[in-house]
């Protein structure tokens, strides 16, 4: 009986070696990383949200390109929408200042499809950023886990085998507490994988609607419409470069 009072996680890591501790720390650096960046990355997806619908209702909303202009001067270009704006803006006005020279050459579409696509690109980038982390944490704290588990049940057995006691009390306590730390591994791994799976959809919404806005963008820039408002005879081509 006194032996079962002092099993335990408590005593298992007590009990831990240098290994078995190491594996302990690196799943408590895993954990509190990841959890870090989900916090993070929840507040900075959901204020980024928010300003973006606030500059696309704007954006629509504004009379001239000008006031769009001051808009983005005064408040920034701290999110996709007004970055991508900022970034089309001015590739329009840079191609009917410079049409001439031959880094300008092609018509105002290839400027702003140019301007427009690599805007595209940095957004998907920022986006994406830190994702390996979470995938990093959710793939591999499983093996962490199951390497300590391993570790421990060896040593277990062996300090058994060294003391001759072999009965089940013996046994079953120090091998349940060499399966803590797969547990441990499956609990750090669970809320990586379950937030990169939520972060990759949020991306894939931000930049669904970030490439529709995209079109509409450039279809107002080229033809001073909505592309809603566009003749449909007119084929506006994509931002991919496709007719």
């Amino acid at each position: 009986m006194p032996t079962e009072h002092t099993l335990g996680f408590s005593h298992f890591l007590t009990q831990a070696d240098g290994l078995g501790k190491t594996l302990f720390v690196l799943l408590a650096m895993m954990s509190l990383a990841s959890w870090y960046f989900i916090v993070a990355k929840t507040i900075s997806y959901f204020r980024q949200r928010q300003a973006s619908e606030r500059f696309v209702e704007m954006f629509w909303n504004a009379t001239t390109i000008e006031e769009v202009k001051n808009e983005i001067a005064t408040h920034g270009a701290h999110e996709p929408f007004s970055h991508l704006t900022s970034h089309a803006i001015y590739a329009a006005e840079h191609h009917d200042r410079t049409g001439g020279k031959i880094g300008d050459a092609g018509t105002l579409g290839d400027s702003l499809t140019r301007s427009m696509r690599k805007v595209l690109d940095e957004e998907t980038s920022q986006l994406e950023n830190g994702l390996t982390l979470l995938a990093t944490v959710g793939a591999t704290a499983p093996f962490v886990g199951l390497l300590g588990t391993v570790w421990g049940v060896y040593g277990a057995l062996v300090s058994i085998g060294m003391s001759g006691a072999g009965t089940l009390d013996k046994v079953a306590g120090p091998v349940g507490e060499a399966l803590i730390m797969t547990g441990l591994g499956l609990a750090v791994a669970l809320p990586a994988v379950v937030g990169y799976n939520a972060f990759t959809r949020a991306n894939r919404v931000t930049m669904s609607r970030l490439d529709a806005f995209a079109h509409d963008l450039f279809s107002y820039l080229t033809t001073g419409v909505q592309a809603a408002q566009a003749p449909t005879t007119t084929k506006v081509r994509t931002i991919t470069g496709v007719a």
